[in-house]
């Protein structure tokens, strides 16, 4: 009778077990982790329309910043374009003395524009 005394009370402690266990775990899961709606207190509510404004604002600085940010670049893209236009102004500039001293030299050797000269010396 020893032996299935023993059977018994082993067959007892793990349907006891498996009982608790399932009993517990279902208790516990319901009104812990998952609290109903009903039974969130209306100062939680006033927070989260707290932290919902918070959250547009700080939505709205983020576009912000990242809006002037953006202009910030085109900015410096519109003056590194204003640097290259006025260097590219003054190699024009230069180019243009040489042109203009390089005609006036073909001009004053060239015959043709020597005879005009030289009838005004002739009067």
């Amino acid at each position: 009778m020893d032996g299935s005394s023993k059977e018994e009370e082993e067959e007892e402690e793990e349907s006891t077990f498996t009982t608790i266990s399932l009993a517990d775990d279902t208790d516990h899961s319901s009104g812990f982790f998952c609290p109903r709606r009903s039974s969130v207190p209306r100062m939680m509510n006033a927070d989260m329309d707290v932290d919902a404004e918070n959250q547009v604002e700080l939505e709205e600085k983020t576009r912000l910043i990242n809006q002037v940010l953006e202009l910030q670049h085109t900015l410096e893209d519109l003056s590194a374009r204003v640097d290259a236009v006025k260097e590219e102004n003054l190699k024009l500039k230069s180019e243009n003395q040489v042109l203009g001293q390089y005609i006036e030299n073909l001009m004053s050797a060239s015959s043709v524009f020597q005879t005009t000269d030289t009838k005004s010396k002739r009067k």
